[in-house]
Formats: C-alpha cells, structure tokens, sequence
C-alpha cells in the first residue's frame, strides 16, 4: 500500500483516484474549490464529473494542499494545463522531499510549447522533482469509473518511475503498458485532443463515417510528422497513445473535444459552445499551440491550421473543408515512409 494524492477533482481525477482506492493504496484527492471538497465529502458523489458513482468510502478528500502531500509517496497531478505551473508553484511550498510526480493532463502550452512534463520541471525546484511520468492512453473517466477494462501507458525517461507507476495503478480493469518515449506519449495526447475537434466538426456537418475516417487517418499523420520533428519515436503513433488515444476521443461522445466540434460544425459561435461545455477543452489550446507549432518547424499541418481558422479566424466549418477537399495532390505515403527512415537511419 502506499500513500498517494491526486490533485484534481475533475472527471479524470476522480476516477484516477478511484482506481488507486480499489488497488487499496491510501488515496487523497485535493480540490482548489473548499466548496466542492464540502459537497463532495457530504454526497459521497462528484456530482458535477461524475453524478451517477459513488465514491469509494477510503478516498479522503482535501482542499488543503500541505495536508494532501503529507508524508506520500507519489503526486498524481491531473490538473487543466492552464494551472499547472500554478499548481507546481504551489507544491514547492508545501512538498518536503523528492517523490514521482505522475501527470494525466493533455494539453500544449501556448508560446512557450511545452508539453506537460517540460513545465512540471521548468516549475518545481530540481531537489522536488525526478523525472516526471505521463500516464496517457484511451480512456474515458466516465468508464474506468464503473470499471470497464482500459488500457494506458505510462511513460518516462526513467524506466523505473515508469514500472512504479504501472505497479501502482494496474489491476483487473485497468491495464498499463511502460515506455520511455515520454515525449511521442505526451505529444500523442494532447495533438488527438485538435483531431477530435475536427472529427465533431465533421460529424456536426453531416458529413458520415467516410469524412471522419479521412480526418482521423490523415490526423494521425499530421501528428507523427510533427511529433518525430520534436524527438518523438515515431512508432509511439500506433499504439495507445496514437492511434489508440485517436480513435476513442473522435468516436465518442464522452469526448468533450469531439463534442466542442460538434457544436461548432452546426454553427454555434465558440463563446456559446464554452458556456454549453461548462468544463475545460484542452483541444482549443493546444490547438493555438500546435499551430504555432508547425509554422516554427515548418511542418505541414493542414488539418490543424484549418481548425485553427475555424475557432481563432471565424472561417466556417465548410469553407475549410472545401479547402482541405481541393489542396494540391500528393502521395500518401512519401511523408510518414521519410520519418521512419531518417528514425532508424540515426
């Protein structure tokens, strides 16, 4: 058993913690809002995430950060990408000795184009923090919650933080897989949150099984290109982290991207897409992110500049499609087969 807190009450976080609890591990779960830690502590329920499960009777809830941290010996941070640096600044305050730091958000910083473990160490004293892991991969917190079999990777330059945290959460339902490409992981993650967006585009146009197939196919390419650029193997893509993360969050309407799209595709303006959401969509940040991107690497990214236009430049869904529809012809093959060469060739 060992002593854990994870900091974030959201869907994810509630549902990482619930994990952690049928492992019989002693969970803490930390919240920012006093007023949600009260509510939940009296309904036994996350009522905003996750209303319809009832929360294991072991997790203890906190909105007192020092005391979430107190003596544990690891840091499951799933906060919005937003307030990570926040939340980091914060724990180097209160933390008192060096623990893994295991992180479940999915996003891309704006400007400075970090991926989540760049700011985690960009943030926390040196003394704090080892190599950080990503635990990432296809899954639904509305479905690890009832305990529907998922699968997830964790990743991290250090193997051994990397086997801790598969240790910690594997069990029965919820099966983790280890790999040190922690940069193809994180970049895996949050670039499938922006193709998500476009496949509810598509599917909030009308547009059928053929045009999101294209869109996800073609996605993976834009993202594989764009993630070897920056160091990642570009076998990663076709695991759960690619291929597999891509798929779940573009066919399912437990995806708040996939569901932002949709809205946007049958014409809402994004302010009133937000408000409907009520919680955050990593998609369109990191989508801001990527393009920058890609114009700094000089990476052709079509799909992800077009979204870019849709939620940033008021284009509308149809004037990008029929961009996307009529750009000038190319081999399918040429771009992904060059990227797996120069891979192996160094």
């Amino acid at each position: 058993m060992k002593k854990v807190a994870v900091l974030g009450a959201g869907s994810w976080g509630t549902a990482l913690a619930m994990v952690l609890c049928d492992n019989q591990h002693d969970v803490r779960l930390w919240t920012h809002n006093s007023e949600q830690k009260i509510k939940m502590e009296k309904d036994r329920k996350n009522l905003k995430y996750l209303p319809n499960i009832d929360l294991p009777d072991s997790l203890r809830l906190f909105d007192d950060l020092a005391k979430a941290i107190e003596d544990v010996e690891a840091i499951v941070l799933v906060v919005p990408t937003k307030a990570i640096r926040e939340t980091c600044q914060k724990l180097n305050k209160v933390l008192k000795q060096k623990i893994p730091i295991i992180h479940g958000s999915k996003g891309i910083e704006p400007d400075s184009h970090f991926r989540i473990s760049e700011m985690i160490k960009e943030e926390m004293l040196p003394e704090l923090v080892d190599e950080v892991v990503a635990l990432s991969g296809p899954s639904h917190a509305e479905e690890v919650s009832v305990k529907h079999p998922t699968t997830l990777t964790a990743a991290s330059k250090s193997e051994r933080n990397a086997i801790f945290t598969q240790d910690l959460f594997m069990n029965d339902y919820f099966r983790v897989y280890t790999s040190t490409d922690i940069i193809g992981v994180e970049l895996g993650g949050a670039l499938k949150n922006i193709i998500a967006l476009g496949a509810g585009i598509s599917d909030g146009l009308g547009y059928g099984d053929n045009a999101k197939a294209a869109l996800i196919t073609r996605g993976l390419a834009e993202i594989t290109r764009l993630a070897t650029m920056k160091g990642a193997n570009p076998l990663t893509f076709i695991g759960l982290s690619g291929v597999g993360d891509l798929i779940v969050t573009c066919t399912s309407v437990h995806s708040r991207n996939w569901r932002a799209g949709n809205m946007l595709g049958k014409g809402l303006p994004l302010n009133e897409v937000l408000d409907q959401m009520g919680m955050i969509v990593e998609g369109i940040r990191t989508t801001e992110a990527v393009n920058q991107m890609a114009k700094q690497e000089k990476v052709e990214m079509p799909i992800t500049a077009g979204i870019y236009n849709v939620i940033f430049e008021k284009k509308t869904p149809k004037e990008v499609v029929d961009h996307l529809m009529t750009r000038n012809r190319t081999n399918e093959i040429d771009d992904i087969s060059t990227l797996l060469i120069d891979r192996f060739k160094h």
